[in-house]
């Protein structure tokens, strides 16, 4: 009995005989027809990583005030870190006013650090990246002393404050160089924030006299 062939698509080129799948075929088609994806995006995001936040400051006030607002986060995280050390490392008959003072001041510091990084973000500049970095820029020391009496904790923050107060006040100054209204607004709050844990540090540490001020 003979079988019945089933027909089959062919295309002939020269004397050699191809067959062609239709769903190669279809494939094929598609991708032709689908456009590329490096095409779609705009010019300017094709192979660049840049962090080019739409900002209407020049190139040159967003790297002044970005790199003024990274030493002041320097100095922020710098601090925090310290402040944490003296609260676990708190000892003596003050121990659980000055434990918890210095728990207090340590989620406030914490609580700027994202404000300011943000801050140069947001105007196009980029913040801090690593460990590194902070030790790189930070004029805040740090105390690995097995020991610290606890009064000199306090003066030592003191100290380390007031370095901040005055990264934060030049930071200020680039800013309002540069008419960043936003910028000099949010350091004045961390200004003032400062000098009120400077003010609460000083007046902790201080030995009374004998009347008793």
């Amino acid at each position: 009995m003979a079988r019945t062939a089933t027909p089959r698509s062919t295309a002939k080129s020269g004397s050699r005989v191809t067959r062609s799948s239709p769903v190669a075929s279809g494939k094929a088609a598609a991708k032709s027809a689908a456009p590329s994806k490096a095409s779609s995006l705009p010019a300017r995001d094709a192979g660049s990583n840049r962090l080019d936040t739409p900002s209407d400051f020049a190139p040159e006030a967003v790297l002044a005030i970005s790199d003024a607002l990274k030493v002041a986060l320097a100095d922020t995280f710098a601090l925090y870190v310290k402040t944490k050390n003296f609260h676990w490392h708190m000892s003596g008959s003050h121990f659980r006013d000055y434990h918890l003072m210095l728990d207090e001041q340590s989620e406030q510091i914490y609580a700027s650090t994202d404000e300011l990084a943000e801050r140069a973000r947001k105007i196009g500049g980029t913040t801090l990246r690593s460990i590194g970095h902070i030790a790189r820029l930070s004029a805040i020391k740090d105390n690995d002393a097995e020991y610290v009496a606890p009064e000199d904790m306090l003066r030592e923050l003191v100290n380390d404050n007031k370095t901040l107060i005055r990264s934060l006040r030049k930071a200020h100054a680039v800013a309002d160089e540069h008419d960043d209204c936003a910028t000099t607004s949010l350091l004045e709050n961390f200004i003032d924030t400062a000098e009120r844990r400077t003010w609460f540090l000083f007046e902790a540490a201080r030995t009374p006299d004998r009347d008793g001020r």
